[in-house]
Formats: C-alpha cells, structure tokens, sequence
C-alpha cells in the first residue's frame, strides 16, 4: 500500500503561480511512477503531468510551458510548479503513484485531492 498527501493548494490571482507538493509512504520501493491529475467541476480528471522512473516525463498540452513536474526519490516526492496560472486551471488537483510488484500486478494510488483556484 502506498499512501499520497499533496499540499500547497489554495487561492490565486491569474498569471500567478503555485507550488503542489505531494509525499509517499508505504511500500514505495515499488513506484514506477508518480503524477498530477485535475479534476474540475462537471469535467472528467484529466492527466496534468507525470513523471516516470526512466525520467520519462509527459504534459497535457494545458500545461505545457506553464507547468514543471519534478521528482525527488530520495524523499517520495513529487512536486508541480504552476506558473501563469489560468481560471480554466481552477480544479481539485490529485497526486498519483503506479506501483509494481514481483508478480507482475500493479496498483494505481490517489491522494486526497488538494484544491486550486485562480480568480481574481
């Protein structure tokens, strides 16, 4: 089991900027791959940007330019700098963790959701 607590949600002004920060405990020495996904109101959660083992790192189209994922594994973490942040950015913002064990099986992980609101 792998357990996601994200921080660093809130309220910002267009064209500012935030820091999402989300933290892994549990059996994380089977984590292949860590994200962040949105969810906004009367939408589907979409991918926002993930980050593999292999260093292999992805962005939705949204993000690109705006948003940076990093990843530290020395201490679980994963981290999304928002910049020139927009209302369409406005949503509830999950962390995400895909594991894989000996056997083959893996397992797909959510925090518990941190929200993020650009207005003015």
């Amino acid at each position: 089991q792998v357990q996601l607590v994200e921080s660093g949600g809130g309220l910002v002004q267009p064209g500012g900027s935030l820091r999402l920060s989300c933290a892994a405990s549990g059996s994380v020495m089977g984590i292949y791959a860590m994200g962040w996904y949105r969810q906004a109101p009367g939408k589907q959660r979409e991918m926002v940007a993930t980050f593999t083992n292999s260093r292999k790192i992805n962005y939705a189209d949204s993000a690109k330019g705006r948003f940076t994922i990093s990843r530290d594994n020395t201490k679980n973490t994963v981290s999304l700098q928002m910049n020139f942040l927009k209302p369409d950015d406005t949503a509830v913002y999950y962390c995400n963790a895909l594991e894989g064990d000996s056997d083959g099986y893996q397992y797909e992980y959510w925090g518990q959701g941190t929200q993020v609101t650009v207005s003015s």
